[in-house]
């Protein structure tokens, strides 16, 4: 679950102070970043030590504090050579409703 002081702290690490990560809204809602919404699919990555070399993400719905995520990850294809497997992943990010509030792909490495 994305949390008020999960969006606080990232807004203080990544120095992102926009009004919409700090103040609630007109619901009360207080919007979460889209980079740390991006860090689910990272996190995948980071599971099998994949080491990106492109990421491209659709920020399809707000996220807000409250809201519970989940990510699926694809190989869309890999590549085997001698040090390395090149790899490019697909992924999306849902929220709790099932919404698809994330997408995108990513192209890297794991190394052997």
């Amino acid at each position: 679950m994305i949390t008020a002081e999960d969006i606080a702290r990232f807004a203080e690490l990544s120095g992102d102070r926009g009004r919409q990560h700090l103040e609630a809204d007109a619901s009360g809602r207080l919007m979460a970043h889209g980079l740390l919404t991006a860090t689910l699919p990272t996190k995948l990555g980071g599971d099998v030590n994949f080491m990106a070399r492109t990421m491209t993400f659709d920020f399809l719905k707000p996220v807000y504090a409250g809201d519970e995520l989940t990510c699926d990850g694809v190989v869309e294809s890999s590549a085997l050579q001698a040090t390395r497997i090149k790899v490019r992943f697909a992924f999306e990010v849902r929220n709790q409703d099932g919404e698809v509030v994330m997408r995108g792909v990513s192209s890297g490495q794991v190394p052997r």
